[in-house]
């Protein structure tokens, strides 16, 4: 399904997906083809985001299109000690 689609099926509110196709340019991850799986009430949205994992994902349908931020991975650097 296209985002298009999905906006005027659930107008002006948080839906979550599953991300079926994707394509990275630069540091930003857009998606071209997902499936829905269901509607999210307003008041469980931060919830559900937090809890997404993967594929899936929470995005409010008031946005033009999905377009993700792709951070790097996150790391200490420095040597590691042990006490003994």
């Amino acid at each position: 399904m296209k985002w298009q689609e999905v906006r005027s099926l659930y107008p002006n509110q948080f839906v979550k997906l599953q991300v079926l196709k994707s394509r990275l340019e630069g540091t930003q991850e857009i998606i071209e083809d997902m499936a829905v799986v269901g509607m999210v009430p307003d008041a469980n949205a931060t919830r559900e985001l937090l809890q997404s994992k993967g594929e899936y994902l929470v995005y409010h349908t008031s946005h033009e299109e999905i377009v993700l931020k792709v951070r790097g991975a996150i790391g200490l650097r420095g040597k590691v000690s042990y006490a003994d």
